[in-house]
C-alpha cells in the first residue's frame, strides 16, 4: 500500500487524467467522426452506382415542388423544360480545370407553365492566357435538359455569396444564399447539367467512387485508444515493481549489517609470563653448551637452530597466535 500510495502525486493522476481522456475523446469523438466519414461516402457511392444504372425521369416524379429533396434521391437524372434566367447567373469561384483558375456558371432554370426556378450548374469554363473567362451565353428560348439531382451545400461564415463588379460571385452552391442574393425563389437543391445539353459547358464529372482512407484512420483511433491506456498500465506496473525490488533490497542489508566480534586471546597472567621466560633461558642455554667446538664452529658464529628452538616457536605461537 505505501508503494500505491506514491502514485498519488500530481504528477501521476495528471498522467492517469490524460490517458483516460484521450482513450475517451479516441471511443467517443475521433473513431466516429472517421467511421462516419467512411460510411457516409459508401453510402454516397451507392447512390451514383444506382443513379448511373437508371434512366432519366421527370423532375416531379423525384422531387415535386414545393418538398424538400430525398437524399436518397441524389444523383439521379431528371429532365425538364423551361427557360434559362441570365440576368441573374452567378460566378463559383475558385475552381480549377487543366491546371488552370477556373469558374463554374451557376443559372437559375424557371420551369414552363409555373413559377418554380430552379438553380443550375452549366458546367467549368477555364480562364483565358490573359487571366479573362468568357463564359457561353445560354440559349434565348425553351429548352428541355437532363441533370442530375445535387443536395445544396452550405456557407462558411464570411464566405457568403456577394455581388463584385457587377458580377454575383460565390464561394459555394448554397441554394438558400444565392435566394437571397438574387431575389428569386428557389428550391433548396440544384442540378447539376448533364453533358452535351443546351447551355452545358465543360463537363463536371461524377465522383470517383472510391471509400479513401476514413475507415482505416477510424481504426487507427481505435486502436490507439486501446494502446495509451495498455501502455501506461505498464509502465505503472514496472514502476511498482521497480520500486518494491529496491524496497526489498534495503531491507536485506540491514540484515547483514551486524558488526561481527572477534574474540580476543585470553589474557595471560604475569606467574605464567615469568615461567615461559624461565623456559626460554633453560633453552637457550642448553643449546649453547651443546655446541661442539670441535666440528669447526667458530666463536661468535652463532648456534645453528635446534629441535628445541622450534618447539618453543611452536609453544608461542600456539599460546599467542603468532
Amino acid at each position: 500500500m505505501r508503494v500505491l500510495r506514491s502514485f498519488l502525486k500530481p504528477g501521476w493522476l495528471l498522467l492517469v487524467l490524460f490517458v483516460v481522456a484521450f482513450a475517451a475523446a479516441c471511443f467517443a469523438i475521433l473513431a466516429p467522426w472517421q467511421l462516419g466519414k467512411n460510411s457516409d461516402t459508401e453510402h454516397r457511392n451507392d447512390l451514383i452506382r444506382a443513379a448511373v444504372d437508371t434512366d432519366a425521369v421527370p423532375i416531379d416524379q423525384l422531387a415535386p415542388p414545393g418538398r424538400p429533396l430525398d437524399p436518397n434521391n441524389e444523383w439521379h437524372e431528371v429532365t425538364l423544360r423551361g427557360r434559362y434566367l441570365p440576368d441573374d447567373q452567378v460566378m463559383l469561384r475558385f475552381r480549377y480545370s487543366q491546371e488552370r483558375p477556373a469558374v463554374e456558371a451557376l443559372t437559375p432554370f424557371r420551369i414552363s407553365g409555373s413559377d418554380r426556378v430552379i438553380l443550375v450548374n452549366r458546367g467549368i469554363v477555364a480562364n483565358s492566357e490573359n487571366g479573362q473567362v468568357n463564359v457561353p451565353a445560354t440559349p434565348s428560348d425553351e429548352v428541355t435538359i437532363a441533370a442530375r439531382l445535387r443536395k445544396s451545400e452550405g456557407t462558411s461564415p464570411g464566405k457568403e455569396p456577394r455581388a463584385e463588379g457587377g458580377q454575383s460571385t460565390a464561394y459555394t452552391i448554397d441554394a438558400a444564399q444565392l435566394s437571397r442574393l438574387t431575389g428569386l425563389t428557389m428550391d433548396p437543391y440544384y442540378l447539376q447539367l448533364s453533358p452535351n445539353q443546351p447551355g452545358s459547358l465543360g463537363e463536371i464529372e461524377l465522383p470517383q467512387l472510391e471509400s479513401g482512407p476514413f475507415l482505416s484512420y477510424g481504426l487507427q483511433w481505435l486502436a490507439f485508444g486501446v494502446m495509451v491506456p495498455l501502455g501506461a498500465a505498464y509502465f505503472i506496473y514496472s514502476e511498482v515493481k521497480a520500486r518494491r525490488a529496491r524496497r526489498g533490497a534495503d531491507n536485506g542489508d540491514g540484515d547483514q549489517g551486524e558488526v561481527a566480534v572477534v574474540e580476543a586471546p585470553p589474557a595471560t597472567s604475569r606467574s605464567e609470563r615469568e615461567r615461559v621466560r624461565q623456559s626460554l633461558r633453560e633453552a637457550g642455554s642448553r643449546s649453547g653448551n651443546d655446541v661442539d667446538i670441535t666440528s669447526g664452529g667458530q666463536i661468535g658464529d652463532g648456534s645453528a637452530p635446534t629441535a628445541a628452538d622450534d618447539a618453543v616457536r611452536t609453544k608461542l605461537a600456539q599460546r599467542y597466535g603468532k
